[in-house]
């Protein structure tokens, strides 16, 4: 084709490589195929496989896995766990005792003169009393929470 005015128009712009100076005889990148070879979807036809053969008879080696519960922390609240003697998911059932911490406080009142029935008093709070954790399914002891 040619312009107008009779100068023939350039043909195709020069490469990125021929305007930037990069060596043009540098070697590809990528592997190109031969021209009678056809590439496959990931390029390349990939190399036949040349491994060992695997043995016949192999024995059979049997791993026995131990699996354990996680540990469960006890507190004053109802916790909900698995129970470890009938195995289901339960919220546990609290049962409060006098412990060490009743004992002390009653002591403390005591010292302080509350002599006349009033260093009774702790042993009516539940919150100085230690918990006893048991499944509502089957009333097994689950665990306990002392409060010293």
């Amino acid at each position: 084709m040619s312009a107008p005015s009779g100068i023939p128009a350039p043909s195709a712009p020069p490469s990125y490589e021929e305007t930037t100076g990069i060596n043009v005889n540098y070697p590809h990148p990528y592997p190109v195929p031969d021209p009678g070879q056809k590439p496959d979807g990931k390029g390349m036809n990939p190399p036949s496989y040349t491994g060992q053969p695997m043995p016949a008879n192999n024995p059979v080696t049997v791993q026995t896995v131990y699996v354990q519960q996680p540990v469960v922390v006890f507190y004053d609240r109802p916790v909900q766990m698995c129970c470890p003697s009938c195995n289901q998911m339960i919220v546990t059932r609290l049962s409060y005792e006098s412990g060490a911490l009743t004992w002390l406080s009653c002591g403390g009142l005591c010292l302080l003169g509350c002599i006349a029935g009033c260093c009774l008093i702790p042993f009516c709070i539940d919150a100085l009393k230690d918990v006893d954790h048991f499944c509502p399914n089957c009333n097994a002891h689950v665990g306990s929470y002392k409060r010293l």
